[in-house]
């Protein structure tokens, strides 16, 4: 797997490579082992042919050494090409779900 284990809900981060500006405020991008076109919302900054970018998101699956991750679209990239950015840690609760016998 990636470095450390990745689990559902976790937070992961992955290094994509800009291939070409398609409008004003869109940008198509290259990530590792996804063998699909992609682009993305890229209002903010100017990027430009061949810079890196990183694009963060959460994980709904893990397979066999495959990760699919939430990034708008489902991505499916190998589990090596990601990097944990945040676990997922569960809500507490402050009350139990049952109340006390009366």
């Amino acid at each position: 797997m990636a470095k450390g284990s990745i689990n559902i809900g976790d937070e992961v981060a992955i290094t994509a490579k800009v291939r070409r500006r398609v409008t004003e405020d869109r940008v198509s991008v290259s990530i590792p082992s996804y063998g699909q076109p992609h682009s993305i919302v890229d209002r903010i900054s100017k990027v430009k042919q061949g810079q890196e970018i990183e694009l963060r998101g959460d994980v709904t699956r893990v397979d066999e050494g495959k990760v699919t991750i939430n990034l708008g679209v489902p991505v499916t990239v190998n589990a090596d090409t990601v990097r944990l950015v945040t676990p997922y840690k569960p809500p507490t609760r402050k009350r139990p779900l049952v109340d006390k016998p009366t």
